[in-house]
């Protein structure tokens, strides 16, 4: 993993540089000391990830993000003795936001999050065949896709808003007037139902295998037969879903090949 820290504080850049040393798998490409070394820093080291400040000289860590092309954006965790900037972090599609002094298991969190992103963009050819497979079954049933849009799902909790990668979520279920996006070991309660979450989450690569189910085919990883012509899926985590027949061609399309 390509680092690239972007901070006009000497010492700040060399404490973060020996942590993130010790992940053992990141590997820290370059330094900036203000915001114009980093736009051009980011276009020719090509980093996987840019821990950036955002009070700087000259250009500010958001004025940063702003100038960089979207399709050439590094994943961008913003890293500030301010939590005032937090909501516009994740509006310029930030991958994570880190405190100052920052705690060891926030950065933790933050590389396991890095690590799931850049493989992500890795993999991103099966993602752009998902896409189309279900895009070319959404149009087969006259449903219009809508283009991707964030990769992050707000969810209000008690006083608080979580947020979660659509990246992260496993299988998504119906709950009376909710939905529960369910994430490895914790469920969030949305309310919404699982249409308006079919349309919102296809795009990125989720289909729908029975009325109440939505499944990230990417946490996918064994189809098993039933007796009664129907089929169990087998998500990553050991979860077992029912996959009813009547949606079966969705996984027919993402597969490649009649079930």
């Amino acid at each position: 993993m390509r680092a690239l820290l972007v901070d006009d504080e000497e010492i700040a850049r060399r404490g973060l540089r020996i942590r993130l040393e010790r992940a053992g798998d990141v590997s820290v490409v370059g330094e900036c000391a203000n915001g114009a070394e980093a736009v051009g820093a980011i276009k020719r080291l090509t980093p996987d990830v840019v821990f950036l400040d955002i009070q700087m000289p000259e250009l500010s860590g958001m004025e940063v993000a702003e100038a960089l092309p979207a399709q050439s954006l590094p994943h961008i965790v913003f890293v500030t003795a301010f939590d005032q900037y937090a909501v516009r972090a994740f509006e310029v599609h930030a991958l994570d936001y880190l405190l100052k002094p920052i705690n060891d298991r926030r950065l933790a969190e933050t590389l396991r999050h890095a690590r799931a992103a850049i493989s992500d963009v890795r993999d991103g050819a099966y993602a752009r065949q998902v896409v189309a497979a279900f895009a070319g079954l959404a149009q087969n049933h006259g449903v219009t896709t809508p283009a991707p849009a964030s990769d992050r799902i707000a969810i209000p909790v008690d006083d608080r808003l979580a947020v979660v990668r659509v990246a992260e979520i496993d299988w998504v279920g119906a709950l009376g007037n909710y939905v529960s996006l369910h994430v490895g070991k914790k469920s969030w309660h949305l309310r919404e139902t699982v249409s308006a979450m079919e349309q919102r989450l296809a795009p990125h690569g989720f289909v729908r295998i029975h009325r109440s189910t939505l499944v990230n085919v990417q946490r996918v990883t064994e189809l098993r037969s039933l007796s009664n012509g129907e089929f169990s899926v087998a998500l990553i985590d050991g979860t077992l879903l029912k996959l009813s027949r009547g949606y079966r061609e969705s996984l027919d399309l993402l597969i490649g090949r009649r079930l």
